[in-house]
């Protein structure tokens, strides 16, 4: 053997060592550990390496802890990690600003809600209108509606206006109803002014005539609002959301979270979708889709009716308590020229649907757009009253069910008054959709119900209220796994949104979100669900929320 070669085979020794006793650098390694991946094969895995905002590698606590060095070792000491939460429908601005109003939220009574109101304005004496929000008036002995006499005798200057609880009516006093000129009753597309006996509005707006009065309304400046956001997504984190989907803004709003992204201001990963108005598909037609790390807006939001519990919702026969059929938004004609538009487009169309005739609506003009074998992932929002020959048409015209689970345990005690016990049976659910499509992408309607997506998760496999009611569940026949409600609060809510390549599951390549809850959602007690707290969120491989010990 000549020098050149005995020199040769020391460096290649020489290499070897190092190769071996040289660990590769990286930003994480979280170890012992029972990680649900929910891959294809819902596998569980111990540890896991994140390196620059990715998982990149799956596997055993020694394997890993061998391999990398890493700038971080998390080590979860037996506790549960899921892939980060994704709320499938919310509102990220009303969440922020409910924050900021008063809340009626649980008020038994019109009474309790005139106090709450007088202890706001001397709690807040600067403020020039009084918003408020989550009065619900099945909650109240006479289950009526309130009208205006009350905030008129109390606050006679104020400008007052409070959102029921589903922010489809609201009531305005008449200092508010003044400055919108709304001294009269007159007829309102899609809405409606409820009047006294005098024929004079008496307070109560529902839906689309509530802009006139919200229009009205002082906007926050974008350091209010940025404040306002912040504040807002600390609680989301804090639940473990990672993701969410902003169920219809403003071309304004969509602005203000572009320059927010811009600056790294906030952290949450938002898929924005567009409320569909003639400006705004105007605008973002032109204009195309927006996509960067954390903002998404690809999609439009249509509006088909109003809300079961204000009588808005669009039913095919009359409400079980009362003569009326609810109505739509706007006329089926334009419903089927606005999806025509959207057809021919690359956004996603996305639209709340709530009663059996608006559901029936908009799967069937859906349907005549929709061509055999498109990937549109095209969403009914709620879809909460379908009618026994329409289920079907999920499967038929591949349209994706985006529901709420609390919606069903929040509404059972009074959904039977409306609706009647035939079609009861039909409404929330879930089990039956989930069978048509596959999937069902699960969120909360934040701030509608509260934004703890372990709430609906209880709610989907237990189908009861925080009190365990009713006894053995609100027709069970339409509750899911524990697989399939984790599914739907992760990997199929991702998939709803064209995420799924990239989130939504805990897997080589994609970004690293990832929750650490104290307890095993898939084995506690049921009742223990709600109460199970997340220690710790992770959003590209960065901790945005810990628990304090």
């Amino acid at each position: 053997m000549n020098k050149l070669t005995t020199n040769i085979l020391i460096l290649f020794f020489f290499f070897c060592l190092v190769g071996c006793t040289t660990n590769k650098q990286i930003d994480l390694i979280v170890y012992n550990a029972k990680i649900y991946t929910v891959d294809s094969a819902f596998s569980n895995i111990e540890a896991f390496a994140v390196n620059n905002g990715v998982f990149i590698e799956m596997g055993s606590t020694q394997e890993l802890l061998n391999k990398y060095q890493a700038k971080e070792k998390l080590d979860a000491q037996g506790k549960f990690i899921y892939p980060g939460f994704y709320d499938a429908h919310g509102h990220f601005f009303m969440l922020a600003e409910a924050m900021d109003e008063v809340s009626l939220l649980g008020a038994k009574s019109y009474d309790e809600v005139i106090l709450r109101l007088k202890d706001y304005v001397a709690a807040h004496p600067e403020k020039k209108w009084i918003i408020g929000n989550g009065w619900d008036q099945n909650l109240w002995p006479d289950k009526n509606f309130p009208v205006r006499d009350s905030l008129d005798k109390y606050f006679p200057d104020l400008p007052i206006f409070l959102s029921r609880v589903d922010y489809h009516a609201a009531l305005a006093s008449g200092k508010a109803l003044e400055i919108a000129s709304l001294d009269s009753a007159y007829f309102v597309d899609g809405g409606l002014i409820s009047v006294n006996k005098e024929g004079l509005p008496d307070g109560i707006l529902i839906d689309n005539a509530m802009q006139l009065v919200s229009k009205h309304i002082p906007k926050n400046q974008n350091s209010a609002l940025l404040k306002m956001l912040r504040r807002a997504q600390d609680s989301l984190l804090s639940v473990g959301l990672t993701s969410i989907v902003d169920a219809g803004l403003t071309e304004d709003q969509i602005d203000a979270l572009k320059v927010f992204y811009n600056e790294d201001s906030l952290q949450i990963r938002d898929y924005a979708m567009v409320m569909a108005t003639p400006s705004s598909v105007k605008q973002y037609l032109r204009s195309g889709t927006f996509e960067s790390d954390r903002l998404t807006v690809r999609s439009f939001k249509l509006m088909a009716d109003g809300a079961l519990g204000s009588r808005g919702a669009c039913l095919l026969h009359a409400y079980h308590d009362a003569p009326t059929h609810g109505f739509l938004l706007q006329s089926p004609k334009e419903f089927d020229q606005l999806i025509q538009r959207l057809a021919n487009s690359n956004f996603q169309v996305n639209t709340h649907a709530i009663g059996d005739s608006a559901n029936r609506i908009i799967l069937d003009t859906y349907g005549k757009y929709i061509k055999n074998g498109q990937d549109r992932r095209w969403r009914i929002e709620h879809a909460q009253i379908v009618d026994p020959a329409d289920f079907s048409k999920f499967k038929t015209f591949q349209i994706i069910p985006s529901v709420q689970p609390t919606h069903a345990t929040s509404d059972m005690y009074w959904a039977g008054d409306r609706l009647g016990p035939d079609r009861l049976k039909t409404a929330y659910a879930y089990k039956e959709l989930l069978n048509q499509y596959g999937m069902l992408a699960l969120g909360s309607d934040f701030p509608v119900e509260h934004f703890n997506p372990l709430y609906g998760f209880h709610a989907a496999v237990a189908r009861v209220d925080k009190n365990g009611f009713p006894n053995g569940g609100f027709q069970m026949e339409n509750a899911i796994t524990r697989e399939q409600a984790l599914r739907g609060m992760t990997i199929w809510a991702a998939y709803s949104c064209f995420q799924e390549k990239k989130r939504g599951s805990i897997e080589k390549g994609k970004d690293a979100d990832f929750v650490i809850l104290e307890e095993d959602i898939m084995t506690a007690d049921a009742s223990k669900l709600r109460d199970i707290k997340t220690l710790r969120t992770v959003i590209a491989g960065e901790t945005v929320y810990q628990r304090s010990k």
